[in-house]
């Protein structure tokens, strides 16, 4: 784990915490993703917290004055923002605006693209985990809470992935149809976001062949409705 993504959301209080101080804060946010990640937000008990960091009670509220909605807007934050850099990363290194791949390139690229993204759900468990009762439990989260996993995480993935696929769109290698920001909405809801339900957010992992089957069908299904040759273009 990143320890540029741990800064982050510790920075407005860098120079009021001292660094032990954030040390322990820090484990005291990754043993809570576990256990929200493990029980849910509404499950997930003050003391159970407190024992899976190893600290009692009133340390817990010493570092995290507000409690559970705190300590847990603590948590989606960090494990967002800890997924978000793996996502533009491999975004990143596998479409480049500057050099766009051959239209015949194309299909392979996106459906590597899908694969990279969808191979976090292992690599973070809790983070999906997590992600799962957030869905769950939407009506007994608080509503900053879900807006806070927004911004550090889905929000700037979408935008980055709606400005790389507009790159291909002014490359000729994507008809958007005027809706960038929809068209990748979908991409993702073919090919991450169908293996996240039908693993159950990881926690019931696909056999390998199942998930490339589902990765590639969504990335056809994409291109059926996205690939400029479609409209007789290019």
């Amino acid at each position: 784990m990143s320890s540029s993504t741990d800064d982050a959301w510790t920075e407005p209080a860098r120079s009021e915490v001292p660094p032990r101080k954030r040390e322990k804060q820090m484990a005291m946010v990754r043993a809570a993703c576990a256990t929200f990640g493990r029980e849910g937000y509404a499950r997930a008990s003050v003391d159970a917290l407190a024992a899976a960091a190893g600290v009692s009670t009133r340390t817990l509220y010493n570092h995290f004055p507000g409690g559970k909605a705190q300590l847990f807007q603590t948590v989606v934050t960090w494990t967002s923002q800890q997924v978000r850099d793996a996502q533009l990363a491999r975004l990143n290194a596998l479409v480049d605006p500057e050099r766009l791949p051959h239209p015949d390139a194309l299909e392979r690229d996106l459906v590597a693209l899908a694969r990279a993204f969808t191979d976090l759900i292992a690599a973070y468990p809790d983070h999906f985990a997590l992600v799962r009762h957030l869905s769950a439990e939407a009506d007994h989260v608080p509503a900053e809470v879900r807006a806070a996993w927004q911004d550090a995480g889905p929000a700037p993935v979408a935008a980055a992935l709606t400005a790389a696929f507009t790159a291909l769109a002014d490359g000729g290698l994507l008809d958007l149809h005027g809706d960038a920001p929809l068209a990748s909405g979908h991409f993702l809801a073919l090919t991450s976001a169908t293996v996240l339900q039908r693993s159950h957010y990881g926690v019931v992992p696909l056999p390998g062949a199942e998930t490339e089957r589902l990765l590639r069908g969504g990335v056809a299904a994409f291109l059926r409705a996205y690939g400029y040759r479609r409209t007789g273009g290019r």
